[in-house]
């Protein structure tokens, strides 16, 4: 087993762990706490398989990380409890599947032949946020990524880090490099809660608008 691949599957359990926490906090039944673990581990994926036109998404051609998503949801579900103590471990590992599907998704362009810059970056986002855009939209929350948080920028920085180093490095060199930028990024602005800046509105002016 490669690097990479050790860092999906952990990427994988700790983004169903994300799921099942909020459909538990959403007080949805067993069912619904097993489906956004699974959207939220593999719904990116997906996305991104559909996008280039791949006869089957992989996670339903391999569902051996559906059946690690299923497996999550239910140790959450039963040491929900535990699990919420040691959020700060979920973050990293958090950082980590982000790292990797950022990687993934890099690379899953090249392997179809699809070496436009912007059409890369875009698979590897989408691998790397997408299902945790489905998890919010399904929750009834506005995406994570779309709230200060450092997180799709990451992701940016990686497919690009990904793009200048492959003509030198070859493809799985550039995944490494991918990986090492998206998760370097993504745990210094945790570290030191680094996060965008939101739009400041003048209340007052506003106010004085509408009257």
């Amino acid at each position: 087993m490669s690097f990479i691949s050790l860092m999906e599957i952990i990427g994988t359990v700790a983004f169903a762990v994300s799921g099942a926490l909020v459909a538990i906090e959403k007080k949805l039944d067993i069912y619904g706490v097993t489906f956004l673990a699974i959207i939220t581990a593999v719904g990116g994926g997906v996305i991104r398989d559909i996008i280039i036109n791949l006869p089957l998404p992989v996670a339903l051609s391999d569902p051996v990380y559906v059946v690690i998503c299923i497996a999550t949801a239910a140790v959450v579900i039963c040491f929900y409890k535990w699990v919420k103590k040691v959020n700060g471990l979920v973050v990293v590992f958090d950082a980590v599947g982000l790292a990797a599907f950022t990687a993934i998704g890099a690379k899953a362009a090249l392997s179809n032949d699809v070496y436009t810059p912007f059409v890369v970056i875009t698979l590897a986002l989408l691998t790397g946020t997408g299902g945790g855009v489905l998890r919010d939209l399904f929750a009834r929350e506005i995406p994570f990524v779309f709230r200060k948080e450092v997180y799709a920028t990451a992701c940016i920085i990686g497919a690009v880090a990904f793009l200048l180093s492959y003509p030198h490095v070859g493809t799985e060199g550039a995944m490494y490099i991918c990986f090492g930028v998206t998760l370097a990024i993504r745990l210094i602005c945790v570290k030191f809660n680094w996060n965008l800046a939101t739009v400041r509105i003048d209340e007052t002016k506003e106010n004085e608008k509408t009257e």
